[in-house]
């Protein structure tokens, strides 16, 4: 559309009142099958093309995109803001800034508002509350890093997907900051959750946005604005003064928020403060809490109903991202945006996908949760890299087994060694790519990997141990059978060994020891010339520690004599 369209009125039946559409209704080829909310700036809906996912679209009102600069200042904010790329953001989509009806579509979310999350179900605490300001805090760096403010940080524009906050509405707050706008008493933003600096008619800055955010984790972590209840003019003035409550804020927070609200801007943390202050909170690895996603929300239900054609029926299986089980990367040496663009490049309900919520519509128009089905599809791998890998494991687990049938006792310890090494090499990595992802690339990085390293060695040693003795236990059993059957000492070694190698690949945390190793192998194993040649060689010294204990024996060093060497059986030799 041209710029002449901008002044003409919305065409006859679309509306932005509360009420809900009108069935047929469509807006850039979306049909809105719901009402999902309204603010000063337009209507939001739940819109649905053919053969696609639902989104959220926001039917601009007239007043806020009524000329040509206005809607100039759209597409410039809509461009910028289409960069911005987070798993807690309801990401720009689609929009069309010079449309008959401006609108711009994001990412559907299902869930509550945080308003009504804890109007229902009382304040966050604890893990609950840390994960929360983490995760709206990284939210917030997402969108500073593209050069945006959000200007309008507040419960409302947090939906909550299960115990994790998605920031909706971000930056658009500043296509109405003109005026135009201000002059008709409309207020740009929320009392209570403006910085006192944009109450006093200064500019907005990321502090601006920093104050926003505790504004906004205090309400999450009690239950009650900060700033208190009242005519508009008492709370700004509060805010102004820096009077706020906090009473019944987890102490273990509470530091960080009275901080982040200070009056002056100056005076409060940087959000990279902000996120290294919840890190230290957090013990270096903040926990993604248990609790289940929201269900299904009744206005998706209801576009299923108007449609029963489109290819998000309930009851199929076949579910929307945005109504899949919130994305979380794992703490092991792999990188989260790639297991995120995973999910948002590969058609849904195909292999790579994320697991899907099942649910059902009841006769009385309830959804039902039937359960979760398709786990996470590992990545496409050729079977020809895939008989690599294998390979290479293989090779290494004839090392372990070549080595505890040649020196038991010194394999062991070196196998022990390892585990502790690889353990506590993950969860150094862990923590440095947690840090990195949340601030950036920063030059003390390799600095602080290595003050925290003796950390990283003792809290790896627990783990070590537990899984070192579960393989142990395991091996006991076998040899405890091996001696039962009178098998000669190589043979029983052997087995004993085969047991052992599976029990430290799949035992109790042992996740901690597969992923560096995978790290290293699954790379060599997409070359082929390169992996055959480091393999040959590690299936080498496994042949040649196995050749070693058949032609000298088994040596058990420290020890002079094997155990229970003084038992005899028929054929134990």
């Amino acid at each position: 559309m041209t710029g002449n369209a901008v002044h003409r009125p919305y065409p006859h039946g679309v509306t932005t009142s509360p009420k809900a559409p009108p069935p047929g209704l469509t807006v850039g080829g979306y049909a809105l099958r719901a009402r999902l909310g309204e603010g000063g700036m337009g209507v939001v809906h739940l819109g649905q093309k053919p053969g696609e996912r639902p989104v959220a679209i926001k039917v601009l009102r007239p007043h806020v995109v009524g000329d040509d600069e206005a809607r100039r200042r759209l597409a410039r904010e809509v461009s910028s803001l289409t960069r911005v790329r987070s798993r807690r953001i309801a990401e720009i989509v689609d929009a069309d800034p010079w449309g008959e009806i401006p609108y711009v579509a994001t990412r559907y979310v299902p869930g509550l508002s945080l308003h009504d999350h804890v109007q229902e179900e009382g304040p966050l605490e604890g893990d609950d509350l840390l994960w929360f300001a983490d995760c709206l805090a990284e939210a917030l760096e997402a969108v500073h890093a593209v050069g945006v403010l959000h200007r309008d940080i507040k419960p409302s524009n947090v939906i909550m997907e299960g115990r994790t906050p998605i920031l909706i509405d971000f930056g658009l707050a500043r296509v109405a900051d003109d005026s135009r706008i201000t002059m008709t008493g409309w207020l740009l933003g929320t009392p209570g959750y403006l910085a006192p600096e944009i109450l006093y008619g200064d500019d907005a800055t990321a502090a601006s946005d920093v104050h926003a955010w505790a504004a906004t984790v205090a309400y999450a972590g009690t239950g009650r604005a900060p700033f208190g209840r009242g005519p508009s003019v008492a709370i700004m003035d509060r805010v102004r003064r820096g009077e706020h409550e906090l009473s019944g804020l987890d102490p273990v927070i509470l530091e960080l928020v009275e901080e982040a609200l200070a009056p002056d801007a100056e005076d409060r943390p940087s959000l990279d403060e902000v996120r290294d202050w919840l890190d230290d909170l957090a013990g270096g690895e903040p926990r993604e809490p248990l609790a289940p996603p929201s269900p299904v929300t009744l206005p998706y239900v209801a576009g299923v109903r108007q449609d029963l054609e489109a290819p998000t029926a309930v009851g199929t299986g076949v579910v929307p991202p945005a109504l899949a089980e919130p994305v979380h990367w794992s703490d092991d040496w792999r990188s989260p945006p790639d297991l995120y663009d995973a999910g948002r490049t590969q058609g849904w309900g195909e292999a790579g996908t994320l697991p899907h919520r099942q649910t059902r519509v009841l006769p009385d128009g309830s959804v039902e949760y039937v359960g979760d089905y398709g786990p996470p599809a590992s990545e496409r791998v050729p079977p020809g890299e895939r008989f690599r890998r294998a390979g290479s494991l293989l090779a290494l687990g004839g090392v372990v087994i070549g080595g505890i049938t040649f020196a038991p006792y010194l394999a062991l310890t070196v196998l022990f060694i390892a585990v502790w090494l690889l353990r506590s090499g993950s969860l150094a990595a862990a923590s440095a790519g947690n840090r990195r992802n949340r601030r950036g690339i920063k030059w003390y990085d390799g600095v602080q990997l290595l003050l925290a390293a003796p950390w990283h060695v003792v809290a790896g040693l627990g783990g070590s141990l537990l899984l070192f003795l579960w393989s142990i236990g395991i091996a006991a059993a076998v040899a405890l059978l091996c001696f039962a059957a009178s098998a000669s000492i190589l043979t029983s070694l052997g087995i004993i060994g085969v047991s052992f190698a599976i029990g430290l690949w799949w035992g109790p945390g042992s996740e901690r020891v597969r992923s560096p190793i995978h790290r290293a192998v699954d790379p060599l194993a997409r070359r082929g010339v390169p992996w055959l040649l480091v393999t040959l060689l590690v299936a080498a010294l496994g042949s040649g520690l196995g050749a070693a204990a058949s032609d000298q024996g088994t040596t058990w060093t420290p020890y002079d004599d094997a155990p229970f060497a003084d038992v005899r059986l028929p054929g134990w030799l």
